[in-house]
């Protein structure tokens, strides 16, 4: 970490800095020095033109003496310019600028980047605030594109320090623009894990451990480690028995013990529902679209009114699970809005029955799709179906870049003023199997550019798509659920309900390994 300077030194370096020309001003082993401003100057690194070492209003930094590894280059996000670390060879560099007679509050620095990746770190740094030095890491973008990144920090003394550090090895790169700095502070309400396969996993043998390999209760275990909501799926009429009401209830139970929020993912199925299936429960197909409005007003009311009952009211409900193209096929299907629009309506009309305060969402799997986020709700929103919160899955191994999440979740929040939410994620922290079905991600093919399958891999996966979440305009950016980070490889846990025998083709994208402890992604669930 580049060394920190008082603002008394800092301001002597000033006096003596004034005296020399520009290039001359960096001297081996110490920081250059700008006057120091209560509003950032420079902003957008225009000034100076392509090659400035020391970009007006910024200094530069390296305990090495690498200060060359910053300098300003054409290609900014906008305007003209942009600020670049960079070195042919291994380097450590920081760029900052000293503000002071602040006044005293939150404050948010937003600035926009891209990175190579592959850097020992690189991240944006609010320091010296009088609180808690806060970072955010930058993402790699292989894509070339620029993602919008932001940080909060208590200002206590008058004063910050906003540093843009480098640790890189030979060859890596960032770049960095438009950056401000103003009052206001952001954060992720919503740090959720969707452990509806738990209660199977317990039942059948599957043991959790602490990180010191102390047996413990795994909800226990991700709640200590950061995680303040739980997502739990209803199915209808299961086979294996697991999702159903009892099950829910119960689980539910548990997690509100813990302090924890709620949140119930109605699939109206027996068994999954995603965007290639969206089956009716047994006992309703042959229904007619009268008969399954009154189905989906009468389930969904009597699962959320048992759990009111019993004091774990649901805060948020969904809808429906991955409904891209409808539920209920083939009658609620998109080929048919208007009927899909009743059927959502039921189910969103029953929820705010049993309670006005649980916040209704539709959930697709569309993360880095804004046309087709942007079709579906257009035609929710023409026919009239009731919604508070938008949720999509996104899986960068499906779903594209995280530059592709960012455009779609702050497109949807400010056309349709609503709060957006990650409603499923995860990453592999290995490739190797854990037991005898092959995984969803399987190969290093399959993996996203800058991700390896390892622990650390998996923990930069999570941290880059809560920070894209955090980073949604006007704080509408509300949370981020992690998927089924308990369902490690447990014999009779599988994927099919309807067979015993069947693999879990998730394990290596649990928050689990495979002795049991947590993963080291499971920390970032302590994220702002």
């Amino acid at each position: 970490m580049p060394q920190a300077f008082t603002p008394a030194f800092k301001r002597a370096l000033v006096t003596a800095a004034a005296a020399l020309p520009l290039a001359t001003s960096v001297v081996a082993g110490l920081p250059t020095a700008a006057r120091a401003a209560s509003t950032l100057t420079n902003a957008g690194f225009e000034t100076g033109g392509t090659g400035t070492a020391t970009p007006a209003g910024w200094s530069v930094y390296s305990a090495a003496g690498q200060n060359g590894a910053s300098y300003t280059e054409a290609g900014g996000h906008s305007g003209s310019y942009r600020l670049t670390h960079y070195a042919a060879a291994a380097y450590k560099v920081e760029t900052y600028q000293y503000l002071s007679g602040l006044a005293n509050g939150s404050y948010t620095l937003t600035a926009w980047v891209r990175s190579s990746g592959g850097q020992n770190s690189a991240y944006l740094a609010l320091r010296n605030c009088g609180s808690a030095e806060q970072r955010t890491d930058l993402p790699p973008t292989p894509n070339g594109a620029w993602i919008r990144l932001v940080t909060s920090v208590k200002v206590t003394g008058g004063q910050c320090t906003i540093s843009i550090d480098s640790d890189a090895n030979a060859g890596n790169w960032i770049n960095v623009d438009d950056l401000s700095f103003a009052p206001g502070s952001t954060g992720v309400a919503a740090r959720g894990v969707d452990v509806s396969t738990l209660k199977k996993s317990e039942d059948k043998g599957g043991v959790y451990r602490w990180a010191d390999g102390s047996t413990g209760d795994a909800l226990d275990i991700l709640h200590s480690s950061g995680a303040n909501y739980v997502r739990l799926k209803v199915w209808v009429n299961p086979a294996d028995g697991y999702n159903d009401k009892a099950k829910v209830l119960a689980m539910a139970k548990r997690a509100k013990a813990l302090g924890m929020g709620l949140l119930i993912d109605f699939h109206y199925s027996d068994s999954w529902a995603d965007p290639g299936k969206q089956t009716k429960p047994a006992a309703w197909s042959g229904y007619s679209l009268a008969q399954l409005k009154s189905a989906v007003y009468n389930h969904t009311y009597d699962v959320l009114n048992a759990l009111k009952a019993q004091g774990t009211t649901a805060d948020m409900v969904q809808i429906g699970n991955e409904i891209n193209a409808g539920i209920l096929w083939s009658e609620g299907s998109t080929a048919h809005w208007s009927d899909l629009a009743a059927l959502l309506a039921q189910g969103a009309n029953a929820a705010k029955a049993v309670s006005s305060s649980t916040r209704v969402a539709l959930h697709l799997a569309k993360g880095g799709d804004d046309a087709g986020t942007r079709a579906f709700f257009d035609n929710a929103v023409s026919y009239g179906v009731p919604f508070d919160l938008i949720g999509l899955s996104y899986y960068g191994y499906w779903h594209g870049p995280l530059s592709d999440l960012q455009t779609t979740l702050d497109d949807v929040a400010a056309r349709y003023g609503k709060q957006v939410f990650v409603a499923e994620t995860a990453y592999a922290f290995t490739l190797a199997n854990g037991d005898a079905l092959e995984n969803n991600i399987a190969t290093s093919s399959q993996l996203v550019a800058g991700y390896p399958a390892t622990q650390a891999g998996q923990a930069a996966n999570l941290r880059d798509v809560m920070n894209v979440v955090e980073a949604v305009p006007n704080g509408r950016g509300l949370g981020v659920f992690y998927w089924e980070p308990t369902w490690t490889a447990v014999a009779g846990n599988g994927w099919d309900p309807t067979d015993p025998a069947s693999g879990d083709a998730w394990e290596n994208q649990a928050l689990f390994d495979y002795s049991g402890r947590p993963t080291s992604a499971m920390s970032w669930l302590k994220h702002r």
